[in-house]
């Protein structure tokens, strides 16, 4: 299994990005998604998670600013980030919750994707 994350950058404060993570391999199926984010210096926090079904959970400081989505068909989650601050710069990790092709439940990390906002 592997998670492919894309859609880092360098943003000035204000603006927007979108992150994507594409999981493939020998998933059966994924329940939950999510990306977290981890500032140098700082432990790993939720960002925001959504379910198989589109139920969506995100941390207080992002509400209203993010937003996440998800193609199960394409097994791929998406955060569109508008309205950047400085204190949002992380390295912004994905995760997925699901069962394998062996009928095994996993939780699996990719490799991150770096946003960086400043002007």
């Amino acid at each position: 299994v592997q998670l492919q994350a894309s859609g880092g950058g360098w943003v000035q404060p204000g603006g927007s990005l979108r992150l994507s993570c594409a999981a493939s391999g020998n998933i059966m199926i994924i329940f939950a998604m999510g990306w977290y984010r981890q500032a140098p210096g700082k432990q790993r926090e939720l960002v925001a998670t959504i379910t198989r079904g589109g139920s969506t959970n995100y941390a207080d400081s992002v509400k209203g600013r993010f937003t996440i989505s998800r193609d199960n068909a394409k097994n791929t989650v998406y955060l569109q980030v508008n309205s950047l601050k400085p204190e949002d710069t992380a390295n912004y990790y994905c995760n997925t919750d699901h069962l394998s092709a062996l009928g095994v439940r996993q939780d699996y990390w990719g490799q991150g994707t770096l946003v960086t906002v400043s002007s």
